[in-house]
């Protein structure tokens, strides 16, 4: 009986299973958005917000822990120097999981796992974070500038 055991295993032993998260984490902290299996996502979300919660103490000793947790330098700076202290505000959620569909060659089901924050400008107002434009937008717009340039 597995009670009490929560989370799921990911079908890997203890290391890999460290190895993976730590992978994930840092591309998840160098991109601020990866897609990837709704399961490997919905395991990512609680280890990467308990080190945003370490990096909000902001001193030595948390950059300590959460170095030997990520083993990434670089992120660990980028964790502390940018993304703490835009969700200090926040007392968790920092994460969404937001599900995409079937993956095209065995049907697993993926998801993209994102920063629930806005981005704040320079001037202080808060901006969504830009959202590329489809293909018909694109084109339609492709032809009002064709259309405006022939006249």
């Amino acid at each position: 009986m597995r009670h009490r055991k929560h989370g799921s295993r990911l079908n890997r032993t203890s290391e890999h299973r460290l190895a993976l998260m730590r992978n994930l984490a840092v591309a998840l902290l160098r991109h601020e958005r990866i897609r990837t299996t709704h399961q490997k996502a919905s395991a990512l979300r609680p280890f990467v917000e308990s080190l945003i919660t370490i990096a909000k103490e902001g001193d030595l000793p948390a950059r300590r822990r959460v170095i030997s947790r990520l083993q990434d330098s670089a992120c660990v700076r980028k964790l502390f120097d940018e993304i703490a202290p835009r969700v200090s505000g926040r007392s968790g959620g920092y994460l969404r999981v937001v599900k995409d569909g079937p993956r095209a060659g065995d049907g697993a089901l993926m998801s993209y796992i994102e920063f629930v924050d806005e981005r704040i400008t320079d001037a202080g107002d808060v901006t969504p974070p830009p959202r590329k434009k489809s293909v018909k937008q694109r084109l339609h717009q492709r032809r009002k500038e064709l259309a405006k340039s022939r006249k």
